[in-house]
């Protein structure tokens, strides 16, 4: 199970996310807005996880590339998620919020949009795709 910490006044609770590769983890913890923030670490999502993303407001998840750019970055190879599927999880977990990240692209000036375009297919929540230094407003 997870361990809690006190983190500049939030209590975070770090999981282990299951990893193929390595020890990792992800974290979970409540805003003062009482909105509860998750982040799943960096691999795709495993069911042993599940209970720390039920009835998360705020999911970070990595989107290693397009589902139909699949086969030319080769998320699976490398243990990561594509948009399609970090967009079917929060669907299916009823997220409102997803913020999806460590992204592989050749078009950094249109990744935004295709990444959203791409997520609109699956999850009807809000899709926030970030560049580097972006600050999102957790409403």
């Amino acid at each position: 199970d997870g361990q809690t910490e006190k983190i500049l006044d939030y209590y975070v609770t770090f999981f282990d996310i299951h990893s193929t590769k390595l020890k990792q983890f992800g974290f979970t913890t409540m805003l003062k807005t009482g909105q509860k923030l998750t982040c799943l670490g960096d691999e795709p999502f495993n069911p042993l996880c599940k209970k720390y993303v039920l009835d998360t407001d705020w999911l970070l998840s990595e989107a290693f590339c397009l589902y139909s750019e699949r086969d030319i970055f080769d998320p699976y190879e490398k243990h990561h998620s594509t948009v399609r599927e970090a967009c079917e999880l929060a669907e299916e977990m009823k997220i409102a919020n997803l913020v999806l990240w460590h992204t592989e692209e050749k078009n950094l000036q249109n990744r935004k949009k295709r990444y959203k375009a791409e997520g609109k297919q699956y999850f009807k929540g809000k899709i926030y795709v970030p560049e580097d230094l972006d600050m999102i407003k957790l409403k």
